[in-house]
């Protein structure tokens, strides 16, 4: 089987680098590569690339996620998180490829606390939520076989992220205040790529598992509960923090004005993806102590 990874040097693409190697060939590259096109702002290009690779399995981690940024170049946001994974779902199509694609909570409009399931209305709130709701929309209509993941609160051990962030803060200053108003899970790179590779596997054998679904840890928490507990974990290891865990002080989403809203409920329903893959998704906690260890 030979697979094709596109947007390889971000979070999630680092991580799947390693989850799909077992799986067959993989040829992997970033928006630089240079012996294949895969630079999303010329979208046009892309569909040579998949048809000079022509793989089995497309998995496109490349996506405009400056979710401020967004709002102020709109039509590079479209071409990125929209127009570019149209052009790979209809090349994936000609060649019978299965392509796997990555969207966003961004899509709904964090209204009320119940998580959202995959058949709920979406109402995105920023510039960067209609494009990636429009991206996954391309995908689904342009390419029959694929599958369509929705996360969020991504992060990694590597690369810069809110929990090293909220370290390094909290070793600088007296005081943090930390938004209480947004909630949702936090999501370990590592544990998408390790679940896409799975999920591969599966959907190849059976066809009737393509489709959308929603894939984050279990559990969920506010930013302000996510900053305590890497304060919590930092203290247990011993480090000095001139802010200890108990004295973060929780704020609304008010205090932090940001050019892109922001939803305030984004919990996902991931029964859909557990019951079809026989998965068991790992509580938060877990995921981010593990990084924490490895970066600490």
């Amino acid at each position: 089987m030979k697979l094709l990874l596109l947007g390889a040097g971000g979070q999630v693409g680092w991580e799947l680098q390693r989850s799909l190697a077992p799986l067959g060939e993989l040829v992997a590259l970033d928006h630089d590569s240079t012996e294949y096109h895969a630079d999303f702002s010329r979208p046009e290009l892309l569909a040579e690339t998949v048809i000079q690779v022509r793989p089995d399995v497309i998995v496109n981690a490349a996506a405009h996620t400056a979710v401020d940024k967004a709002e102020s170049e709109p039509e590079l946001a479209r071409k990125l998180n929209a127009l570019a994974p149209a052009v790979i779902a209809q090349a994936a199509d000609r060649l019978g490829a299965l392509m796997v694609h990555y969207s966003t909570d961004y899509v709904f409009d964090g209204s009320g606390i119940r998580p959202w399931r995959e058949d709920d209305p979406t109402g995105p709130l920023s510039v960067y939520g209609r494009t990636k709701l429009e991206g996954e929309q391309l995908v689904a209509a342009n390419c029959e076989r694929h599958l369509i993941f929705r996360t969020s609160w991504v992060y990694a051990a590597r690369g810069a992220n809110f929990a090293k962030t909220m370290l390094r803060l909290a070793k600088e200053r007296d005081r943090l205040t930390v938004i209480d108003d947004q909630f949702g899970a936090p999501t370990g790179a590592e544990l998408l790529a390790d679940v896409t590779a799975h999920v591969i596997r599966e959907a190849l054998r059976d066809r009737s598992k393509h489709g959308l679904y929603h894939l984050v840890a279990s559990g969920d928490t506010t930013w302000h509960g996510y900053a305590r507990f890497v304060l919590e974990q930092a203290q247990a290891a011993g480090v000095e923090l001139k802010t200890p865990p108990a004295a973060v002080e929780p704020v609304p989403t008010s205090a932090f004005p940001t050019p892109a809203r922001r939803p305030h409920n984004s919990r996902l329903d991931t029964s859909k993806l557990r019951a079809a893959f026989g998965l068991a998704l790992p509580d938060w906690r877990l995921g981010v102590a593990r990084m924490f260890k490895e970066t600490l």
